[in-house]
């Protein structure tokens, strides 16, 4: 028992010391923050006194601060005008300085439009010189292209064979399938049919037509107003309207397709025209 009442008692002291620590730590702390409380009230107490000081300090300096308005004002007055009669004087001389320039530029303009003036009068002879030149130029060279276009054209014969009814344009001719005297523009060449023709002289292709009288017909240009026709085929699958063909070049082959001409053997009905007026073959071919 008595042990066990030790322990209590023991127990109850140490609680009672741990009390009493925790409360004098509590009261420490309690007068530390009192301690510093006080101190900042003492600050602020002191920072308040300063601040009206401050106060009465400014109230003082007003009137001085009014007079240095014052006098800041006027010179502000002062500086814009001196600003503005600077400003009026530079406008002067900048209106002066661009008189005298405008002045110039015109002269030197005057001057230039002169100078243009000479130099396209200038340029207008040196053109209607070079247009002249250029215009004879043009001439001779056309003369030159004309004598070329215009050299002597040599027919030859388109197909081989023999000639079996003649050239008759004042005469006439008996025609077998018309069974009467008529006239004939052109020659007939006697040939098998299939016999390959061939262009008398170079030139154009102009038409590949059916004749109603002729039957199928090339006709070749040859220029200078010269043309040769070729009647009587049987094709002519060689060539097409518009190609040029060379002299030699085959053209087509002979048949029989002439109407005015069925009674006959078969043979190549050949023309040549000048400006349109059918020419005797014979006098061309060679």
């Amino acid at each position: 028992m008595r042990r066990e009442s030790r322990k209590h008692e023991k127990s109850v002291s140490d609680k009672i010391i741990m009390y009493s620590m925790i409360g004098g730590v509590a009261l420490t702390i309690i007068l530390i923050g009192l301690l510093m409380y006080s101190k900042n009230l003492r600050d602020d107490v002191k920072q308040g006194t300063i601040d009206l000081g401050d106060m009465a300090n400014l109230a003082n300096d007003t009137e001085n601060t009014e007079s240095a308005s014052t006098d800041i004002g006027k010179s502000i007055e002062e500086a814009k005008n001196e600003i503005k009669s600077n400003n009026t004087n530079n406008t002067n001389t900048q209106n002066q300085v661009n008189t005298t320039n405008t002045t110039q530029k015109i002269a030197i303009n005057t001057s230039n439009i002169t100078n243009t003036n000479k130099n396209i009068g200038s340029n207008s002879s040196s053109n209607t010189n070079s247009k002249n030149q250029n215009s004879s130029s043009k001439e001779t060279s056309a003369k030159a292209e004309a004598k070329e276009t215009k050299k002597e054209l040599s027919f030859s014969m388109p197909v081989e064979g023999e000639i079996s009814k003649d050239y008759a344009k004042d005469s006439l001719v008996y025609s077998e399938t018309l069974k009467e005297w008529v006239t004939h523009m052109g020659i007939d060449i006697k040939a098998e049919k299939t016999t390959v023709v061939k262009a008398a002289e170079s030139g154009t292709i102009k038409s590949i037509k059916n004749d109603p009288r002729y039957g199928l017909t090339v006709v070749i240009d040859h220029g200078d107003g010269y043309q040769t026709i070729y009647s009587n085929l049987l094709t002519s699958e060689f060539v097409v309207e518009g190609e040029k063909v060379e002299k030699g070049q085959s053209i087509g082959t002979v048949g029989n397709t002439a109407v005015f001409e069925i009674a006959d053997e078969p043979h190549l009905h050949f023309e040549i025209l000048k400006d349109s007026i059918p020419q005797d073959p014979n006098s061309f071919l060679k």
